[in-house]
C-alpha cells in the first residue's frame, strides 16, 4: 500500500483523504493518551503539531469527510481511570497555534477585520509565557478552595483536590477581598529545573526510576494516589485564566490576572499588555531569550485579546477560542548560557570538551550538556579549517542557541554575540591531561601533513581516565559483554584498587572479601543518602558483615563465562584505536588466532616499512595498520596482554563453509530485535557460513533477517523485493 503520510493534501483523492483522516485520528488519539493520561509522550511536540495541522488541512479540503472522532472536535484525552470525574462548567479548551511571525500577523489581522465596523475601537492584547506543565482548575467558594481538577478531555477532568492542596502556590483561602462568590481559577502546575534535578538525584541514590523531563514528572506527581508523594515533589502553580464564575474578576484579561496576584496566586512577571504586532513579537523575543534563565519549562508565548467584552464578541470555534493563540518556540531549538567548559578524557586519550549549560528543554528532553568536539570547534572552525557558526568562538558565559540534531544529539548552532559578557575571554584549551598531567598533543597526519583535530593524552596506561574508560569498553555489550560488570562497578573496583587492567577482572574472585566490602560500603552510602532525603531513620539494619550479596556469585559466574570469547569480540574489546567491530571481524577472519595476530602485529611494528610487511587485506588500510603498530610496538602493552591471555583464551576464528551452505556468497542484513542471538553473534555466524553481512539494505542485498521492531530496513527491503525471513527461518535455513 502506498504511504499517504507524505503526499500533499492537494494531491489526495477522496478515498485517500478518508484513509488519511482515519490514520491521523488514531495516531493523534494515541498521542493524546500518552501525553495527557500516561504523562509519557511518545512523539515530539513538533511531530504532534504536524499531524494536527495535516488533519485540519485535509478537513478543510474535504469538509464532508470530517469524522465523528476527529481530533478537531476534541481536546486532550479522556480522564484516566482511578480518580473521580469532574465535569467542567466551562470547558477547558486548547489554543490555536502560531509557528511564525506571519501567523501572528494573521491572528491580529483577523481580529481587526472582525471588529472593522468599530472604527474607533482600540484593541489591546496580552502576551505571557506558555508554561509547559499540567493544566488544572481550582474551584473557590466564598474564597475557600473546595475542589481541583485536571483538564482531561476539556469537558471532564479528574478530581485531584488532595494533591493540589499540597502545592504551596495554591492558597487554601483567597487573600484580600473583592473575589467572586464562586470562581474557577485556572493555571498550570509545573516543576522547576532545580526540583527536577534534586528528584533525579534522590531517585538515582535509591536505585529508583529515571525521570525524563519536568513536564512529565510534574504530571505524574500530580496523579499520585498518595498525596504525601505529591507534597515531596515541591510542585509550583501559575494562575493565568478562569472558568465558571459568578462575576468577572475585572474588565480585562491583564487586570484579572493582576487580581489573582492580590488574592495570593503566583502569576507570570513576564505578562505584558500590548497594542501592536511589533510589541507582541518583541515580547516573544524577550521571553525566548530569557527562557533558559527562568528555571522552568515554557514552550511558547500566549497572546489574548485583552478586553473581555471583545473576547465574548469574537467567540469560539470548535475546541478553541478565536481570541487567543499560542506562538510556539521552534520545536528543536532553545536559548541558554554556557556555565563552564569541562574536559573529559576518553579511553583512547582524546581530550573531549563538554559545555555545561543552564538546563533547558529541547524537543521534550532537558539538555544540560553539549559536546564541543575539539579545540578547533570551540574556536569556530571545522576539521578542514573552514568557518562554522560564521567563525564565532564559544566562551564561558556566552548565550547560545542549541538544537537536538535528529532529535537526539544536542549541538550549538549559534552564539548570540550581542549578549556576550564584556569580561568573556577566548577559551584556552589545555595542553596537559587534566587527569594525569601528561602532555596532550595533536598528531600529524602523514598523508595531509595537517594536525589531527583532536588533542590526546600521551599517558596511555598510566592515565587513570584512559584505564577506566578502557575497562568500561572491555566489558561493554559489543565487546566481552560481562553481565553485572557495568560502568558503575568498574569505577568502584578501579577506585578501590581491585581492578587495574583487564586481567584483574578474571582474578577478582580471589579478592572476594575486598569486593564484598567495597559493594557494602557503596550500598551503605546510598542508604544514608536515601535516609537523608526522606528524613526517615532506618531500623533493624543488618551490619555490613551480615549482608548477603546474592549477586556476587552471579557476577563471578558471568566473568568465568567469558574466559573463552569469540576472537573478533576479544580483538574489539582490547580497545585498539580505529578498530571497531567490523575491523575486528576482518582481523579475526584473516589471522584466525590471537597468537597469529600478535606475531604479525609485532613483526609489522618492528619493520621500517610496516605497510610492506603487513599482508594486504581488503578493508584494512594505513590508518588501521598504524594503530596496530602503535599497540603492538608499545612495550607497556606486552605485559598487560600477556597477563590477560593467561586468564582468557579466545576461540580460533574458523570459517567453515560447507559445500551445501545455502547462504555462501549471499549478502545478508540483520534488523530488529534478535531474540536467540546478539547482533555480533548473528554476524559472526553468517560470515562463518560464507555470507557477507551488510549494515544497510540495497539492491545487492539477498536476505533480510527481521526481528521484532524492524523498521525502515524492512520497509526498504519490501520495496526492493528483497527476501525477508524471521530469525527462526534463518536458523532453519542454515541448519542450526
Amino acid at each position: 500500500m502506498t504511504d499517504l503520510s507524505s503526499k500533499p493534501v492537494d494531491e489526495l483523492t477522496e478515498p485517500e483523504a478518508d484513509a488519511e483522516l482515519a490514520r491521523l485520528a488514531a495516531a493523534i488519539a494515541a498521542a493524546d493518551i500518552a501525553y495527557h493520561q500516561n504523562d509519557a509522550p511518545e512523539i515530539t511536540d513538533a511531530a504532534y503539531d504536524a499531524m494536527r495541522r495535516r488533519n485540519d488541512a485535509i478537513e478543510e479540503a474535504f469538509p464532508h469527510l470530517v469524522r465523528e472522532d476527529s481530533p478537531s472536535l476534541s481536546v486532550g484525552a479522556p480522564p484516566a481511570e482511578g480518580f473521580a470525574k469532574v465535569r467542567h462548567a466551562v470547558p477547558m479548551l486548547s489554543l490555536a497555534k502560531a509557528y511564525t511571525d506571519e501567523d501572528v500577523v494573521d491572528f491580529i489581522t483577523r481580529g481587526k477585520r472582525f471588529f472593522e465596523r468599530d472604527r474607533d475601537l482600540d484593541i489591546a492584547f496580552t502576551a505571557e509565557p506558555k508554561i509547559d506543565g499540567l493544566s488544572a482548575s481550582l474551584l473557590y467558594e466564598n474564597g475557600v478552595f473546595v475542589r481541583g481538577a485536571t483538564r482531561g478531555d476539556g469537558a471532564v477532568g479528574e478530581d485531584i483536590t488532595a494533591n493540589l492542596r499540597t502545592i504551596k502556590d495554591i492558597p487554601q483561602k483567597l487573600k484580600g477581598s473583592g473575589w467572586p462568590a464562586s470562581i474557577e481559577i485556572r493555571g498550570e502546575v509545573y516543576m522547576t529545573y532545580a526540583e527536577f534535578q534534586a528528584l533525579k538525584a534522590r531517585s538515582a541514590a535509591s536505585g529508583g526510576q529515571d525521570y525524563v523531563n519536568p513536564r512529565n514528572t510534574a504530571a505524574g506527581s500530580l496523579r499520585q494516589k498518595d498525596a504525601s508523594v505529591t507534597a515531596s515533589r515541591n510542585l509550583k502553580f501559575f494562575a493565568y485564566a478562569w472558568g465558571a464564575t459568578t462575576e468577572d474578576p475585572a474588565a480585562t484579561q491583564y487586570d484579572a490576572v493582576q487580581k489573582f496576584a492580590e488574592w495570593g496566586f503566583q502569576v507570570s512577571p513576564l505578562m505584558v499588555r500590548a497594542k501592536s504586532v511589533d510589541e507582541l513579537i518583541a515580547q516573544y523575543r524577550l521571553i525566548e531569550e530569557q527562557r533558559s534563565s527562568l528555571g522552568y519549562d515554557i514552550d511558547g508565548v500566549v497572546y489574548k485579546v485583552d478586553q473581555l467584552e471583545l473576547q465574548r464578541r469574537w467567540g469560539f470555534v470548535t475546541g478553541e477560542p478565536r481570541w487567543a493563540v499560542a506562538h510556539k518556540f521552534p520545536a528543536e531549538q532553545a536559548t541558554t548560557t554556557v556555565k563552564r567548559i569541562d574536559i573529559q578524557v576518553g579511553r583512547t586519550g582524546t581530550l573531549a570538551p563538554v559545555a555545561r549549560l543552564e538546563p533547558v528543554t529541547v524537543g521534550g528532553v532537558v539538555v544540560e550538556n553539549v559536546t564541543l568536539h575539539n579545540e578547533d570547534y570551540i574556536k569556530g572552525f571545522d576539521s578542514n579549517g573552514m568557518p562554522i557558526r560564521e567563525g564565532v568562538d564559544i566562551r564561558i558565559g556566552d548565550t547560545v542557541v542549541i538544537q537536538r540534531a535528529g532529535d537526539v544529539i544536542p549541538q550549538i548552532v549559534r552564539v548570540v554575540l550581542e549578549k556576550r559578557p564584556p569580561d568573556a575571554v577566548p577559551y584556552e584549551f589545555p595542553h596537559e591531561c587534566p587527569v594525569c598531567g601528561s602532555p596532550a598533543t595533536r598528531e600529524i597526519n602523514e598523508k595531509t601533513g595537517k594536525e589531527d583535530s583532536r588533542r590526546r593524552c600521551t599517558g596511555e596506561l598510566i592515565c587513570p581516565a584512559q584505564a577506566v574508560e578502557g575497562l568500561r569498553h572491555f566489558v561493554s555489550r559489543g565487546a566481552l559483554d560481562i553481565e553485572g560488570l557495568g560502568a558503575e562497578n568498574i569505577e568502584l573496583f578501579f577506585s578501590k584498587g581491585l581492578v587495574r587492567t583487564a586481567a584483574d577482572i578474571f582474578t577478582l574472585h580471589e579478592r572476594r572479601p575486598a569486593v564484598q566490602q567495597a559493594l557494602a560500603e557503596r550500598r551503605e552510602g546510598q542508604a544514608k543518602q536515601r535516609e537523608a532525603a526522606s528524613g526517615k531513620t532506618r531500623k533493624n539494619v543488618r551490619s555490613v558483615e551480615d549482608r548477603n550479596y546474592e549477586g556476587l556469585d552471579k557476577l563471578f559466574k558471568a566473568i568465568d563465562e567469558r574466559r573463552e570469547p569469540e576472537l573478533d569480540r576479544f580483538i574489539f574489546a582490547l580497545g585498539i584505536r580505529h578498530i571497531g567491530e567490523t575491523t575486528a571481524s576482518v582481523l579475526a577472519r584473516t589471522f584466525s588466532t590471537m597468537e597469529e595476530l600478535i606475531r604479525v602485529g609485532k613483526e609489522t611494528a618492528a619493520a621500517e616499512d610496516p605497510k610492506a610487511v603487513f599482508p594486504s587485506v581488503d578493508g584494512i588500510g594505513g590508518t588501521v595498520i598504524e594503530a596496530l603498530v602503535d599497540f603492538f610496538g608499545n612495550e607497556r602493552n606486552d605485559d598487560v596482554l600477556e597477563r590477560l591471555l593467561q586468564q582468557v583464551h579466545p576461540k580460533p576464528y574458523v570459517v567453515n563453509v560447507s559445500a551445501d551452505s545455502v547462504v555462501a556468497g549471499k549478502t545478508v542484513v540483520f534488523t530488529g530485535s534478535l531474540e536467540k542471538m546478539s547482533r555480533s553473534e548473528a554476524k559472526a555466524m553468517a560470515e562463518r557460513l560464507g555470507a557477507k553481512v551488510a549494515g544497510s539494505v540495497s539492491a545487492q542485498t539477498d536476505i533480510l533477517v527481521a526481528g521484532p521492531g524492524a523498521g525502515s530496513k524492512l520497509k526498504k527491503a519490501e520495496e526492493l523485493g528483497v527476501e525477508v525471513i524471521s530469525e527462526d527461518d534463518w536458523f532453519e535455513r542454515v541448519g542450526k
